[in-house]
Parts: structure tokens; sequence; C-alpha cells
């Protein structure tokens, strides 16, 4: 029964309607930093896939700006159609399909179409949104981003947004949920591009940057508000410093 009442549309369109107004409310209360401070810049160069780990994907419209045309990829279930609905009355467009542990669940899932469509957004000149990671399996950057970036020939821009004020769930993608009144810190990491002629060993070299950037990511945006990323992987971390210490040092 409570199923039902819950996937009726008048429902999900209320509680879509709340989650966009307290999103806004936490948006307007909590100021925010930028990283680096021309970050926002890397969205000027031509159509991005901006992508971040499930479990803030919430607070990504937080830095959204009044000319970014952004179309984010959200699940098909329940829970998908709130999120879309909130999306949208925030300022996004909205793609339904999601990728999936196993291929034989993309399709089931919608991932197929939503990939052609994502596809032809970019060739459009629109940038696109989708989490790296696939449902159930935390931080862990799936093969689909990567697919997009190969066939599209557009670059992948690790971003993470954190607030200073939240409540962080023991949930499957250790899920933070914004508090109003405190700070925001949103880090927009380099652009990562995948060959089109790229090979499997390539592409997995390229889904492992992936991984590392918004491993650091998210470190430097806890970090700018002191504090450590719940969910973060201290090997990720630490094999990207190591990297970009040794870029500098060249």
């Amino acid at each position: 029964m409570l199923k039902a009442i819950a996937r009726s549309e008048p429902v999900q369109r209320f509680l879509g309607s709340l989650l966009a107004g307290y999103l806004r409310f936490v948006q307007r209360t909590s100021p925010m930093t930028v990283i680096p401070a021309d970050g926002h810049a890397r969205l000027e160069d031509g159509p991005v896939i901006i992508t971040m780990w499930h479990g803030q994907h919430f607070m990504q419209t937080f830095g959204l700006r009044p000319q970014d045309r952004i179309h984010v990829m959200i699940s098909r279930h329940g829970d998908g159609a709130i999120n879309a609905i909130a999306a949208e009355k925030l300022g996004m467009f909205v793609v339904r399909g999601s990728g999936a542990q196993r291929s034989d669940q993309v399709r089931k899932r919608g991932g197929i179409q939503a990939l052609r469509q994502l596809l032809a957004l970019l060739e459009a000149g629109d940038h696109v949104s989708l989490t790296a990671d696939v449902p159930k399996v935390s931080r862990v950057a799936g093969e689909g981003i990567i697919a997009l970036a190969a066939l599209s020939g557009r670059p992948i821009l690790p971003v993470a947004t954190v607030c200073s004020r939240r409540i962080d769930l023991n949930s499957w993608d250790s899920a933070s949920i914004g508090l109003p009144f405190g700070r925001t810190a949103l880090v927009i990491g380099e652009p990562i591009f995948v060959p089109k002629e790229a090979d499997a060993a390539r592409r997995e070299a390229c889904r492992r940057a992936v991984e590392i950037a918004m491993d650091l990511a998210y470190a430097e945006a806890y970090a700018a508000l002191g504090s450590a990323d719940p969910g973060g992987n201290r090997e990720s971390v630490a094999l990207a410093r190591a990297a970009k210490a040794a870029e500098f040092l060249a």
C-alpha cells in the first residue's frame, strides 16, 4: 500500500518539490568556495561530462550557473522519479536511465538509450552529468562513463560538492545530507580525455584515472572544510597526491 502511494505521480511531485526547496534553502544559506577559484572556466571550452560519486550527487546543483545547460542522467526507479523532479526544479534537464554491474542489466535499466541521448546532447553542445559509479558499487568508476567519453571525444570533469554542516549516513555510498547555515566547497578537477581508439588496457587506465581524480577531488573538498571524507579511498588519494607532486617537480 505504501509503495503504491509512493509511486503515485502526485506524491512523487510533492516529494520532488520538497527536496528541491530544501536543497535551494541549504544552497542559499551556505556560502560556496570554488576550488580552484577559476574552476568554472573548465566548462567554457566546449561540452563536458560532469561526474561525481553517488552519495553527494544531490548537491551538484549548488555549482550550477544560469548560463550552464546541464542534462543529468537519473535512474528510472521510484526514488529516481523524485530526484528527477527535484533536478528539473533546480534548473537541470533530465535523461532517465542508469548503468549496472552486469551488462545484461544495462538495457533493462535504460542505460543504452540514455547513452545515445547523452551522446546527442554533447554533440549539440550541452553539458551532461552522471555519477561515475553504478548503484551498490561505491566509488568504483563504471565502464559507461568511459565509453561515453571515448565515443563523444569530450572530457570527463570530476566534481565534488561538500557541505560543512551535514549528516553522514552509514549507507553503501556513504551518502551525506547537507544542512543549512554552513559552508560549501566545490572542487572542479582537471578534465580527463579518453581516446576514441583506446584499446581495453588504455580504457582501464582511463577508468582508474577517473577514480583517482574523483577521490582526490572529494578529499580536497572535505579538507577545505576541515574534515575528512567518510567514504574516502586513502590509497587513491595518496597515489593522486604523489602524481601531483611528481608533476610539480618535473
